[in-house]
């Protein structure tokens, strides 16, 4: 635990990519396979279920402190992480013993969860009492399940790869799809034997850079080296079938069973060895997909009712062939997969497994008016593939491209405010945004991000000098700031006061030119309601 400690430290040290890529060549390179299994389940970003409510974990800093709670809950609320402030205010401990990280993680974090409050809790204390200061600190956030630091899973990935002398391609495509961390697994992480593709096993999905619009799709060259297809609001996937077996897998790797048994009917008239990438949608017919906020009705739906498979019937467009009668041919150009596609699809008729449909143009400009239509077909603009790319591992420059169209945007009044966290925790820089209703402000949207730095630290100085009532960490404040939010989506909502939800609000600038009073009305923001 104290090697996985220093190297957590050695990565939040630094912001040099090839600093950190050392690092984590050197732990993998000294580490257990046990221990380098468990670092990279934890670095790749997966988590533990919770093993204790973090309201308990509080309460027991504070009497081990001797303080009173709401003293605690300052401190919290001023630090702004909470592993970080259990840390620094339960007196420090010191280390017993040097266990290793599988060790820690499977014989005194895991057992934590079937423990009663009592047994919990003394092993939480007697855990503090045994943990210097930087050891402490890692260990709560594991099991407050905040762990995070400074690396992608493209680095670590590329890490494991070159301490294995093998291509960071495998290593990508070993880590995808359920894995349990264990010394085994790490064998088989580093192996250079390659052929071990699992049957429910995805692959890494490919990711598109967005098109900056100040520049337009006119930087990226001649239109005839593209296609285009619509960018619809749905859920990406994989559908596989491979030795007489159908998984669904979502781009954020999870093994939807039993969720989609429309898909996983047609799936399974595919041939063996068979990977789509595409999209699961809500469609009542092929020329029609429903809004997203359809969709959402089953999603977390482990077992849809047959009212709503009846209401929100689902389809799978597929837009990419990445095996083929097992041969993975993500190798070849976009072209000859999608020539691959087609055929393959044109064998199967499943009113649930569709091919998108490429779009006529050919030109940037017929290109553009298609794309202005987008709402009116429930899309978020287009995509636009080279034809001569391969199927590229992550988010590369050059082989695929979402034209989105504009954001809605609205004029609203900042009226709430919190500190952010982590190294915002000091810092005001989390907003919630009201628009006019008669004579009242009526809240609708919290954003996060948009502002520079020299803004948030003016919007800092202004919550605290017009603070009008404070709710804990919230502050209420004079109706005074003016600022335009972007937002991709809208839809009524019974659980907002305002009756509206915006999908990814976000600040676009400071309306320093406008007065509270100038701001739009929630008779604005219901006009922008699909019909």
């Amino acid at each position: 635990m104290i090697q996985f400690a220093n190297l957590y430290n050695a990565i939040d040290a630094t912001t040099k990519t090839n600093e950190k890529l050392s690092a984590l060549i050197n732990y993998f390179g000294s580490a257990s396979h046990a221990d380098a299994a468990w670092a990279t389940f934890f670095l790749a970003g997966y988590k533990l279920r919770q093993l204790v409510p973090t309201k308990l974990l509080r309460l027991w800093a504070a009497e081990e402190a001797n303080i009173p709670s709401w003293l605690f809950e300052e401190s919290y609320h001023s630090v702004g992480d909470l592993a970080e402030t259990l840390t620094l205010i339960v007196p420090p401990g010191e280390s017993a013993d040097d266990l290793s990280l599988a060790d820690w993680v499977e014989e005194r974090l895991m057992p934590l969860r079937a423990m009663n409050e009592a047994q919990q809790r003394q092993a939480v204390v007697t855990l503090w009492k045994q943990t210097p200061t930087p050891m402490r600190l890692v260990i709560m956030k594991l099991i407050t399940g905040a762990f995070r630091v400074g690396v992608s899973k493209s680095i670590v990935t590329r890490a494991i790869a070159e301490h294995a002398g093998i291509d960071s391609d495998v290593v990508s495509h070993r880590l995808m799809g359920n894995w349990k961390p264990t010394g085994k697994f790490f064998e088989g992480l580093i192996s250079k034997e390659i052929q071990d593709t699992l049957a429910s096993q995805p692959y890494p999905f490919c990711l598109a850079h967005p098109i900056e619009l100040e520049r337009g799709p006119e930087s990226l060259g001649d239109a005839t080296d593209f296609a285009a297809e619509w960018k619809w609001d749905g859920i990406r996937g994989q559908v596989i079938r491979r030795a007489e077996q159908v998984f669904i897998w979502s781009r954020g790797e999870d093994l939807m069973e039993n969720r989609w048994p429309e898909i996983e009917s047609a799936a399974q008239l595919l041939p063996n060895g068979t990977v789509l990438d595409g999209e699961i949608l809500g469609s009542r017919d092929a020329d029609q997909v429903l809004p997203f906020s359809q969709l959402q009705k089953r999603i977390g739906r482990k077992i849809a009712s047959k009212k709503l498979l009846k209401e929100v019937p689902v389809v799978f467009q597929a837009f990419d062939l990445l095996q083929d009668a097992g041969e993975d041919i993500r190798s070849l150009p976009f072209r000859e997969r999608r020539k691959r596609l087609e055929a393959l699809l044109a064998t199967i008729e499943h009113p649930h497994l569709q091919g998108t449909k490429l779009i006529d143009g050919g030109s940037w400009d017929s290109w553009a008016k298609t794309r202005d239509l987008s709402r009116e077909k429930n899309a978020e603009g287009l995509m636009i593939k080279r034809w001569d790319a391969s199927y590229e591992v992550g988010r590369v420059r050059g082989v695929w491209w979402k034209w989105k169209v504009s954001p809605f945007t609205i004029d609203a009044v900042l009226i709430y405010a919190q500190k952010g966290h982590g190294k915002r925790s000091g810092v005001y820089t989390d907003y919630t945004f009201a628009l006019w209703d008669g004579e009242s402000l009526v809240p609708f949207a919290k954003a996060y991000s948009g502002l520079d730095d020299s803004e948030i630290n003016l919007v800092d100085r202004f919550v605290r000098q017009n603070t009008r009532e404070s709710f804990g960490p919230v502050r209420s404040v004079a109706p005074a700031l003016v600022m335009e939010l972007a937002f991709e989506g809208i839809q009524r909502s019974t659980r907002h006061k305002s009756g509206i939800a915006t999908r990814f609000p976000r600040i676009v600038r400071w309306r320093h030119d406008k007065k509270p009073e100038d701001a739009n009305t929630l008779a604005d923001l219901m006009e922008m309601l699909p019909p």
